[in-house]
């Protein structure tokens, strides 16, 4: 039996997000998909606090940069932080070119950074490549 795959997309852009979840629904990869919009969601969510605790540990995270709240980049230090959670692969996914963006996410252990492509096909591909490449090709190490 296939293992139900645990996402946790990150991201305020209702739009983007819909997108996500297009590409993941049509994806051979079992997955469940979590949405949280804002960074302070999100570390609520990986900590399991408040309304979240009860919530599965997230597989992949798939993290933007700007967000309500607290920032991608401090949501991304808080996780890889954490003794156990810094396990969680976290693909950096936002609009940013900026080489400053891409250094500093990688300097906090972000395991990829992928600029969101503009274009409406090249964005559902681009999903689905990083949940077949992370979901399907990479071994992930045991939740605890």
């Amino acid at each position: 039996m296939e293992k139900l795959v645990e996402i946790l997309l990150v991201e305020d852009n209702p739009g983007d997000a819909r997108l996500c979840q297009e590409a993941l629904k049509e994806s051979k990869i079992l997955n469940t998909l979590h949405i949280v919009d804002d960074g302070q969601k999100a570390l609520d969510f990986v900590f399991k606090r408040a309304q979240y605790e009860d919530m599965p540990t997230p597989d992949l995270i798939l993290l933007d940069l700007n967000l309500p709240r607290v920032n991608g980049k401090e949501v991304l230090a808080q996780i890889k932080g954490d003794g156990i959670l810094k396990r969680i692969p976290i693909v950096i996914l936002t609009s940013s070119k900026a080489e400053e963006d891409i250094i500093k996410t990688y300097e906090l252990h972000a395991n990829s950074f992928i600029t969101k492509p503009l274009d409406f096909n090249q964005f559902i591909d681009t999903i689905k490549t990083v949940n077949q490449f992370w979901l399907g090709i990479v071994k992930l190490p045991p939740k605890e």
